[in-house]
């Protein structure tokens, strides 16, 4: 059998508990990465982590906000303690603001959007990097958007993913040449719970119309798996030389 691209590597990732996240774990199972599941519910993650060990991988699930620095800190120990270091860390959880304008944005809206989309980022980008420096090593995957890249979302995600875009490069950056590599997947439409049928229905529809106008819905959806190989290949070594990078995965909806 060939060496999986992630053999020997130990990946942390966030919001595993479905869609992309799930569907990125199982594919790091099968590329021979020991995983560290996170997510803010339990069930998810820890039927994901037991089918994983039932095929003869390795997994451990554990729950916790990533709002929360007392919780980032904690999941960054227990993978600490678990495996002894972290060499992929992947930044998928996310949430949606519906499409909501700035206008129709409440406080508790932008505030919850924000810290869980972009502040949630760097607070596990901020527990992994000590270990990461220690080790020498390492590769940080965070999970932006089109609404970051070409802003069409609502006013609170397109500024959240945007800001994680900024993030990535910034880091990128600092760490140039010291073998800690951080770049960003931007998903387009994506076949999963954030753009079923019930969040259309209760999202903002004079919103939805307008960013519709500036994107070529025909193009289709991706798949949770085209996200997942995407952020593979920045987790693996086939992208050693690559950082800072934002790459777009939307079928060209936004061309």
């Amino acid at each position: 059998m060939a060496p999986g691209r992630l053999d020997g590597k130990v990946a942390l990732i966030t919001g595993a508990g479905a869609g992309i996240g799930a569907c990125t774990a199982e594919l790091f199972a099968q590329e021979g990465a020991t995983l560290v599941l996170n997510d803010l519910r339990e069930d998810g993650i820890a039927a994901l982590a037991e089918k994983i060990t039932a095929a003869g991988g390795k997994a451990i699930a554990v729950t916790g906000n990533v709002t929360a620095r007392e919780d980032v800190a904690r999941v960054v120990a227990e993978a600490v303690a678990a495996y002894g270091r972290i060499d992929v860390l992947v930044n998928n959880a996310g949430i949606s603001d519906k499409h909501s304008p700035a206008i129709r944005t409440s406080d508790e809206l932008w505030d919850k959007v924000v810290s869980t989309n972009l502040t949630g980022v760097f607070y596990f980008c901020r527990e992994v990097l000590p270990h990461m420096v220690a080790q020498g090593s390492g590769s940080i995957v965070n999970l932006g958007s089109i609404g970051g890249v070409y802003h069409c979302a609502g006013v609170a995600y397109s500024a959240a993913k945007a800001g994680v875009n900024g993030l990535t490069r910034n880091i990128a950056l600092q760490y140039a040449g010291s073998g800690i590599r951080c770049n960003s997947v931007n998903p387009g439409p994506t076949s999963t719970s954030m753009i079923s049928p019930e969040m259309f229905a209760s999202g903002d529809q004079e919103m939805m119309r307008i960013t519709g106008e500036h994107m070529y819905l025909a193009a289709g959806e991706c798949e949770p798996i085209d996200q997942a190989r995407a952020i593979l290949f920045f987790a693996s070594d086939e992208s050693r030389y690559i950082t800072g990078q934002w790459l777009v995965i939307d079928r060209g909806v936004c061309l």
